[in-house]
């Protein structure tokens, strides 16, 4: 069996994939549930103090966000502009909510340099912002956030000189209780501290927990059918691991939960949005749709008590940027499986892991793979060459299966007994060339995946007009000439002894070059240059086979 055959498994199995994906959105079981859904209560103080607020609260507050451009009109609320080595950010003083980051390092497209990408929006088109506040019983003295705050200055910007970029904004109440919203930019990284910092200066107890959520509206598309990259909600908990919470799932509230050193993101194609909390604090985990049709993940700490005169503060992290999975698993335990992989994830990661460290050498992702495909291919040799030698075998009888045809005319069964005892008396076994090349498969719907979701290969030259090897070939030339190596191998192969198969097989490099046109061209040239050095590798071992065999 060759790789002509190989393209026939590995169509089967990828649109079987394909199918089961599809199928699991539309109709697949929704993510576990945990049966928890009441939040930790604080351990009574022994003074008059409120009640701490249920999850009634929480529904309260969520479903009231303020309008897009509400933030340049009334309630004192503006803009407040933050420019660091990884953000140009704008924070609204509304609530302190997070409605528009791009990321510096990352332009929208290789001929858009200047443009940067744009992760947080309150456009409607990709509407997804990054909402926190603090929740209690005593709405007048926590601020949610639609609270306005106060900001020192509209634009902060981090110095070359600076590693440490902070931005407070201020909110106090009647009786004296000040919250201070501190985000905490670190040069180098995509991850901001949040922390709220309560500093009770009244003659009264406070008592109250914060809530941090993502809320953004569902796409429309997720790549095209080749390409399907999923968009929705994810949690991390040390019960369940990763999870994927789709639109509707947070609809119906699926997500409710309670879960110690987890965290709750919006993931997308090479992108996300996740808030981090403290290791070993117990969190709530909610879900749930507005009634505008966007979604909301969040998550919400237990309620703490500060009495008059002392503070208390509640911190974690907020993540906005790449995939990039050495900064995601410093962050915290699990993020990483965002890069997602799918059940082939064993086989993916070490793949990654090889390309990662070729990719430092070189400095060039498409030599990265074709280094990578020439360690591939020996890896495989000996199955491969087994592979070969039954084909190169089989093509040496392809005489004598034409003789048996014309012998027996239209009896096909007498023809395949004939054909079956005459492999039996040359040792000869039909399906030695099938089985070593079907273990490829699996490599190759993991390397799928690899190009697909590391977002080191978005943008990543490689040389002449391939300039974004994550993307199809504009002008198509590698899927052409992967067709024309496909043609090349059926000649190298004998030809099916039933007509109507022949003719199937001829019309294979026309149906693959389509199907190839449109998946990213680093996957692409990946196949051209296996292709190439399985011609290689099979006309040599044919030559020598028949030259053995004229001897």
């Amino acid at each position: 069996m060759d790789n002509v055959r190989l393209f026939l498994f590995m169509a089967l199995a990828f649109l079987g994939m394909l199918l089961y994906q599809a199928w699991q959105t539309d109709y697949g079981p929704s993510s576990r549930q945990t049966t928890s859904t009441q939040p930790v209560q604080t351990p009574a103080t022994g003074v008059d103090t409120p009640v701490a607020p249920d999850r009634a609260d929480i529904d309260a507050a969520a479903p009231s966000v303020p309008a897009v451009g509400a933030a340049t009109e009334g309630g004192g609320s503006r803009l407040v502009k933050v420019h660091t080595d990884t953000f140009d950010m704008v924070i609204d003083t509304r609530g302190g909510t997070i409605i528009d980051a791009r990321l510096v390092k990352y332009p929208v497209a290789v001929d858009k340099p200047d443009e940067k990408y744009r992760l947080l929006s309150q456009r409607p088109t990709d509407f997804f912002i990054a909402q926190s506040g603090l929740l209690g019983a005593e709405t007048d003295r926590t601020p949610t956030h639609e609270a306005v705050f106060n900001a020192a200055a509209d634009s902060f910007e981090m110095k070359d000189t600076d590693d440490v970029l902070n931005v407070d904004l201020l909110w106090r109440s009647a009786d004296g209780l000040t919250v201070t919203k501190r985000f905490v930019f670190r040069r180098g990284t995509h991850a901001v501290e949040l922390q709220h910092l309560v500093e009770n200066g009244s003659d009264k107890a406070w008592s109250g927990r914060e809530y941090r959520q993502l809320q953004r509206g569902e796409p429309e598309s997720s790549g095209n059918a080749f390409m399907y990259t999923y968009t929705g909600g994810a949690i991390f908990s040390q019960a369940d691991k990763y999870q994927k919470y789709k639109f509707d799932d947070l609809a119906a509230g699926k997500l409710d939960r309670d879960v110690i050193d987890g965290w709750v993101a919006m993931i997308q194609h090479y992108f996300l949005a996740a808030y981090v909390p403290p290791r070993g604090e117990q969190q709530h985990f909610y879900g749930k749709r507005l009634p505008n049709g966007r979604a909301v993940i969040g998550t919400y700490t237990p309620a703490k008590t500060v009495e008059p005169g002392a503070s208390a503060s509640f911190v974690g992290t907020i993540f906005v940027g790449p995939k990039l999975q050495g900064e995601l698993e410093s962050i915290a335990e699990g993020l990483d499986l965002t890069v997602d992989y799918g059940w082939l994830v064993f086989i993916a990661k070490p793949m990654y892991w090889v390309l990662e460290q070729i990719q430092a050498l070189v400095g060039n992702w498409g030599w990265t793979i074709i280094i990578f495909t020439i360690l591939i291919k020996l890896a495989f040799f000996k199955l491969s060459e087994t592979s070969y030698r039954s084909m190169a075998n089989m093509r040496k009888m392809t005489p004598r299966i034409q003789a048996l045809k014309d012998r027996y005319g239209d009896d096909k069964q007498r023809m395949q007994q004939a054909m079956m005892e005459m492999y039996k008396t040359e040792k000869i076994n039909p399906l030695g060339g099938c089985l070593p090349m079907l273990v490829q498969i699996p490599f190759f719907i993991a390397l799928y995946w690899v190009l697909l979701e590391s977002v080191e290969l978005r943008q990543a030259p490689w040389i002449l007009w391939i300039d974004d090897l994550s993307i199809k070939d504009p002008f198509f030339v590698l899927p052409l000439i992967m067709g024309v190596s496909m043609f090349v191998q059926q000649k190298l192969n004998p030809p099916p002894p039933d007509p109507m198969q022949a003719k199937i097989m001829l019309a294979l490099p026309v149906v693959f070059t389509v199907m190839f046109a449109f998946f990213p061209s680093g996957l692409v040239l990946y196949w051209v240059v296996n292709n190439l050095l399985s011609i290689t590798q099979q006309w040599v071992i044919t030559k020598r086979i028949e030259q053995g065999a004229k001897a």
